[in-house]
């Protein structure tokens, strides 16, 4: 049987310090996503106003964000502007602000999709009802744009979860820097310490991938 590696999980406490790189990935990754949802949710209603200058500053924003790769995003925040504002920002908060910078615009391109796949005689219909604005919003407009969003923010969480990977390249103590971290501390040891550790990081990312799209199935049947 080939030697994977998987021994060096054993040692002292690596498997502890992996949960814990993982759980910091997890923390930035949902503090992100806890912050760009009602964000979202703002700059998607504004992006369907019918006023040219908003969607012209929206517009560049979604656009700035799907060219420009996180990880210059991510050296841009903590390099560029702690230095350019003489602050000192933490790689995590840095994380933080460019995952919900990313988010924010990912979220409210959804919104405004969601919002305008609504057909306009739901509007109407609502309206003859004698519903004001509001009330349309609360009780027919936002109910389905809550279902639309469903798979389309799951599949936003799930990106930014393995997306955190790219914060160790700021010094963020994450799942990969431990596992590489424990690899070079037993390439001696355990030279095919490499497969099983990354191995088990890919399994981490899987299972807590795999769960929350478990949760959106089980939310999309109970709002069906």
């Amino acid at each position: 049987m080939p030697d994977l590696g998987l021994d060096i999980l054993f040692k002292g406490n690596n498997f502890m310090r992996l949960l814990e790189g993982l759980f910091v990935a997890f923390k930035i990754s949902m503090i992100s996503v806890a912050i760009s949802i009602p964000l979202g949710l703002v700059v998607g209603t504004l992006m369907t106003l019918n006023n040219k200058i908003l969607k012209a500053v929206f517009n560049i924003y979604v656009n700035i964000v799907r060219i420009m790769p996180q990880l210059v995003l991510l050296y841009i925040v903590y390099f560029g502007a702690s230095r350019l504002l003489d602050i000192n920002v933490s790689g995590e908060v840095a994380a933080v602000i460019v995952f919900t910078f990313w988010g924010t615009a990912e979220m409210g391109d959804l919104v405004r999709g969601a919002m305008i796949s609504i057909p306009k005689h739901q509007y109407e219909s609502a309206e003859s009802l004698g519903l004001v604005k509001s009330q349309v919003f609360a009780y027919v407009i936002i109910p389905q744009m809550v279902r639309r969003l469903i798979p389309l923010s799951i599949n936003l969480i799930t990106r930014m979860i393995k997306t955190t990977s790219l914060v160790l390249m700021i010094g963020v103590v994450e799942v990969l820097k431990v596992a590489q971290q424990i690899i070079e501390a037993n390439r001696v040891s355990s030279p095919n310490g490499a497969f099983g550790v990354y191995l088990v990081v890919f399994i981490l990312y899987f299972l807590v991938c795999w769960s929350i799209s478990l949760f959106a199935k089980y939310l999309e049947k109970k709002w069906r």
